[in-house]
């Protein structure tokens, strides 16, 4: 069994799972509306991972109904612990393109965020996070 499958959790809001890259990834279900109690079940299935003691994240919002002001304040990091040290996040709508530049605006990240329309720039963007554990902004 390859760690994709051993690793991937299916929860409320998400489809989690750790990439045989070291690349977290999580697929936001249709239509979620996301709220404090999704966000912390997401991030404590996501810090539980095996594998690198830190990684990047894929968060794939496009098909993002809403989330709370909780969720997203939650998902900012600040105040807490987590193995993930940048978050790329994959959007395509007009809500989530407002989405994500709210929460990168007003929630402050303490890790490194960016949006992408592209899966495979997002994904090398994230991959020099997990190879050497920095990346220039």
């Amino acid at each position: 069994m390859d760690v994709e499958t051993q690793t991937r959790k299916e929860l409320r809001c998400y489809v989690t799972w750790m990439g045989a890259d070291g690349i977290a990834r999580t697929v936001v279900r249709e239509s979620a509306e996301i709220d404090l109690n999704d966000a912390r079940e997401n991030s404590e299935v996501i810090n539980a991972f095996p594998g690198p003691s830190n990684f990047a994240l894929l968060i794939d919002a496009r098909p993002i109904k809403s989330i709370t002001k909780e969720a997203r304040d939650h998902f900012s990091m600040r105040g807490r612990d987590s193995r993930v040290i940048a978050f790329a996040i994959l959007i395509e709508s007009p809500l989530s393109t407002i989405i994500g530049n709210f929460f990168m605006g007003l929630n402050k990240p303490r890790v490194p965020v960016r949006l992408f329309t592209n899966e495979k720039k997002a994904l090398a963007w994230c991959a020099d996070f997990s190879n050497n554990g920095t990346h220039e902004i």
